[in-house]
């Protein structure tokens, strides 16, 4: 899964002993498998636990981690650099935005991916994104539009041709697409 090296664990068991509650640290991604996400390390405290958490003991420091984040945090490294100005601690994620998807992944984690590698690099070529807001009970997966997208005359059409269709032929268990755009809003509109 993830390695804390022996310098980062020593950077953190440090500012760990000047925190009286902090029982580890929590690591964890926010809006994993976005372009948006962000590898997170927090201090963990009593009452942050949660029964679902995988945790880890290292050499020097004990470590919760997010489920939703776990597949994410394959292949993570999170090292610490000492420089003459104290130094850095850093974390590499390379699956954080992309994380390795399969038949077992997440109907919101293969949406995504697609939505990232596929999706998106097409729409890109007229100032438009298209991003996950969330799969509802029943399968569809609501969509939120940006860019050259919102507002823009031909959303319908490349919703239903483009973006539903691509997804729904790859995953078969998903219902379909709603769009929860303000179309409104055509200010930066592609069409």
């Amino acid at each position: 899964m993830i390695t804390i090296t022996d310098s980062a664990q020593e950077y953190l068991a440090e500012l760990l002993s000047k925190q009286d509650d902090a029982l580890g640290v929590r690591v964890f991604i926010n809006q994993p498998g976005t372009p948006r996400a962000e590898t997170c390390i927090a201090y963990c405290r009593e009452g942050e636990i949660k029964d679902e958490d995988t945790v880890h003991e290292f050499d020097r420091i004990k470590a919760w981690f997010d489920p939703r984040s776990v597949p994410f945090l394959e292949d993570a490294l999170v090292d610490y650099a000492k420089d003459r100005m104290g130094g850095q601690l850093t974390i590499k994620a390379p699956n954080a935005k992309m994380p390795r998807v399969d038949e077992n992944s997440t109907m919101e984690d293969r949406i995504n991916y697609l939505l990232y590698n596929e999706v998106n690099p097409s729409l890109a070529a007229h100032g438009g994104e298209v991003s996950l807001i969330k799969v509802t009970d029943d399968n569809f997966a609501v969509l939120q539009f940006g860019g050259g997208c919102q507002g823009c005359s031909a959303v319908d059409i490349t919703l239903k041709n483009g973006v539903e269709r691509t997804l729904m032929d790859q995953i078969p268990d998903l219902s379909g697409v709603r769009d929860m755009t303000d179309h409104t809003d055509r200010s930066q509109a592609y069409y």
